[in-house]
């Protein structure tokens, strides 16, 4: 059985607890995960390309000349693709359905086998408890720091000897933050002041327990949660499964 060690605000060890088999300790399947990730991006990409065919394009009703006699080529309409500002044959059209089936017991299952590849790799931090008296940012990196998902910042001292062009400072900050750990907070309910303290650290991503997704999970190295997730989510995808046996029997 796997476990996970439960910290406080401030960083220290409270306890260990023991993780439940039937949603961290399952055997992982590559292909069912990938089936997963791979119908949730097809489902989630919009079909903004669309150009208009012959028959979309104002105008062109009018026959431009008569059939014979004017020595030029037959012509029906000045919207024909042969014509300049006609339309475009074969081109990219909304109509095309991008979107992908998957089946709930799959993807329900996906996103389990996900969360116990995060177990099995040390990659889940729980949290005894998670409150913010007003929504700072600074007090939940504070809390970060602690958990050592995030370093300090060093003060930066620049002597009036060296000159420091500001694009090396940029580049020098980007691949600081490249270098961070992205981290997955992973809330049992809508927290505001949470969320709010949350939302301007750069890779950090919040999301509520009933809510995961196998995508948001594999794109984030850690997973941060309060203990009261781990009960949301049993509750989400373990009894949702349950019951949904029971009622296929019944």
């Amino acid at each position: 059985m796997a476990k996970a060690t439960v910290y406080n605000q401030t960083g220290e060890k409270v306890k260990e607890v023991d993780l439940n088999p039937k949603v961290f300790g399952l055997e992982i399947k590559p292909e069912l995960i990938q089936q997963a990730v791979v119908s949730q991006q097809a489902n989630q990409r919009q079909n903004l390309a669309h150009t208009k065919g012959r028959g979309e394009i104002r105008g062109g009703g009018r026959k431009p000349w008569r059939q014979k006699g004017t020595g030029r080529a037959r012509h029906g309409s000045i919207r024909s693709p042969l014509w300049r500002g006609g339309g475009i044959t074969f081109g990219p059209t909304k109509d095309q359905n991008y979107s992908l089936k998957i089946n709930k017991k799959a993807k329900r299952k996906a996103i389990l086998m996900s969360l116990s590849d995060k177990a099995n790799n040390q990659k889940i931090i729980l949290l005894d408890k998670l409150e913010l008296e007003e929504a700072k940012t600074k007090k939940f990196f504070k809390i970060l720091q602690n958990l050592k998902l995030r370093e300090a910042k060093a003060k930066k001292t620049v002597k009036k000897e060296e000159k420091v062009t500001s694009k090396k400072i940029e580049k020098s900050e980007k691949t600081k933050k490249s270098r961070e750990k992205g981290i997955l907070l992973v809330l049992p309910k809508k927290d505001e002041k949470v969320q709010r303290a949350a939302r301007n650290i750069p890779r950090l991503v919040t999301i509520q327990a009933n809510s995961l997704n196998v995508l948001a999970v594999l794109q984030q190295q850690y997973l941060l949660m309060p203990l009261d997730s781990l009960a949301e989510i049993e509750k989400t995808f373990v009894s949702a499964a349950s019951q949904a046996r029971l009622g296929a029997k019944g």
